[in-house]
């Protein structure tokens, strides 16, 4: 017999998505739209998250994604095709809805295997637009997102559990097993934002990230702030900011492994200088390392981020970003992304702020931003306004 999550946690899940995630961790307002994502193998999600929201006196727009299509695209479609965009459909959509629901749910992790990483970056292009003008919306406060996970027989076997047991990492790690989620998310995000508070008090100039394979500088730069706690991702355990690039050194290895665009990146190993990556090696999929590092500004780093131990209920690989950049365990994890920075990072108002200006203090632009996760124990020393070093982060947590 196939194993399906009960109705009650699918409830709950819903409810934690569209009553605590939307608006900032506020839940959806009476009258606000929300665009619901869900792929055809996640349909009992979807019937969820579209009752949360009616009963909730919101508006849906479904986009019901059949699945095992993706492939097809790839090999019948020429580069023109790749290349086409829908501006009018798309500015249409953006503007009509002031949230969005993704959930991920694969049949096939590795359908995209083989194909030329080219043409997937192409199409990736060719979007860049409509993914500007959310993050417009969003750095205008008008827009926010989230998004989930629904557990397939395809995701749990690619990393040696059952769907069962791929279910309970997804439950136990959003609070699903507790009578009420909601109330015990708020809880974490209310101690996460007493730690994120005091490290921006620190004003932190820099950090030095040493473990047994990484030895790396990370330099923030100016009119920095941490995030974390937001609603964005469910879950999400982690505090992060965006660093000024310019000022990365020294070698990071990741030690999760990644799946891109249809192949598994084993055993990377990243090595920056004066900002740069200037050689990316991995024992698994290293062409694909290679091909994403090469698009522009691929090769700098957006986000630094860290999480603690103490929060993260996530135990095992899931195969999946959303989860495995959430990692707790033993030692927490650290992760950094590559690509794309974050705006809301900035202390001013990023719907003010010019792109002459996000260049000048070193933010990121790009259209990849891809999460590189380590989870061997490591020491995190901040460099302070006033040259003194201070530990704000050992043995997995937080010393702030």
């Amino acid at each position: 017999m196939t194993f399906k999550p009960t109705e009650k946690e699918l409830e709950r899940y819903a409810k934690v998505l569209i009553n605590f995630a939307l608006n900032d961790c506020k839940g959806l307002k009476k009258g606000e739209t929300v665009l619901i994502q869900v792929p055809e193998c996640a349909k009992p999600m979807l019937i969820h998250l579209r009752r949360a929201v009616l009963k909730s006196g919101g508006h849906v727009i479904a986009q019901y994604l059949p699945d095992d299509m993706a492939r097809e695209t790839y090999e019948i479609s020429s580069d023109e095709q790749l290349s086409f965009f829908p501006r009018n459909y798309l500015k249409g959509l953006v503007d009509s809805i002031d949230h969005s629901v993704y959930i991920i749910a694969d049949t096939d992790k590795k359908e995209l295997e083989g194909i030329d990483p080219k043409k997937i970056m192409l199409r990736q292009k060719s979007f860049k637009p409509a993914m500007k003008w959310r993050e417009d919306k969003e750095n205008a406060g008008k827009f926010t997102w989230t998004m989930g996970m629904y557990p397939t027989k395809q995701m749990a076997k690619e990393v040696g559990m059952s769907v069962e047991e791929y279910w309970k990492q997804i439950s136990k790690a959003c609070f699903l097993d507790k009578k009420d989620p909601i109330k015990k998310w708020q809880e974490v995000y209310n101690e996460m934002d007493r730690i994120r508070k005091a490290l921006n008090k620190l004003k932190i100039e820099e950090v030095h990230v040493k473990s047994k394979s990484t030895d790396m500088k990370v330099q923030f730069g100016k009119k920095r702030k941490w995030l974390g706690g937001s609603g964005r991702n469910i879950p999400s355990f982690e505090l992060f900011i965006s660093p000024d690039w310019r000022g990365t050194e020294g070698t990071y290895v990741f030690t999760e492994p990644l799946y891109r665009y249809g192949t598994l990146i084993k055993g990377g190993k990243l090595e920056f200088k004066k900002g740069k990556v200037v050689k990316a090696t991995a024992k698994k999929g290293e062409h694909i390392l290679k091909e994403m590092i090469a698009q522009k500004n691929a090769d700098k780093l957006g986000e630094f981020s860290l999480t603690d131990k103490r929060f993260s209920r996530i135990t095992k690989f899931m195969g999946e970003t959303l989860f495995d950049e959430n990692v707790g365990g033993k030692y927490g994890n650290t992760h950094v992304a590559v690509g794309q920075a974050y705006k809301d990072s900035c202390t001013d108002n990023p719907a003010k702020i010019k792109s002459k200006q996000w260049k000048e203090w070193g933010f990121n632009e790009s259209i990849v931003h891809t999460d590189l996760v380590s989870t061997e124990n490591r020491v995190v020393t901040a460099k302070l306004p006033n040259g003194k070093k201070k530990v704000i982060y050992k043995d997995g947590q937080f010393k702030v």
